[in-house]
């Protein structure tokens, strides 16, 4: 599965608080989050490049990418799989587990 692929890509690059929200009883946009905390602009866009990297030869490209110049938030959009790197001060800002509070947490 992608999303836990990611996650655990994430954590082994010096992530934290790698998370992976089930989403599909809760939304139809996507089936996944996979939320992270890097701990530079510079990292987060490495641990970004590299999910990339490992994705695209398994079938999955990335539709988009947003925050990769600005270093707080960096997203990738597989379209079933959405990819969140943010800074410790934008994660708690965005609080994305809460405002998604009903999805279930997938054990990575």
């Amino acid at each position: 599965m992608l999303a836990v692929a990611a996650a655990k890509l994430a954590g082994e690059r010096h992530c934290s608080d790698v998370v992976v929200l089930d989403l599909r009883k809760v939304t139809d946009i996507t089936d996944y989050f996979v939320i992270a905390t890097g701990t530079s602009d510079r990292q987060m866009r490495s641990v970004a490049d590299e999910i990339a990297e490992y994705a695209k030869p398994k079938g999955f490209p990335v539709f988009g990418r947003a925050g990769y110049e600005r270093g707080n938030w960096v997203l990738l959009d597989f379209v079933d799989v959405v990819v969140h790197v943010f800074d410790r001060q934008s994660r708690g800002y965005y609080d994305l587990e809460m405002l998604w509070g009903d999805a279930k947490r997938v054990k990575i």
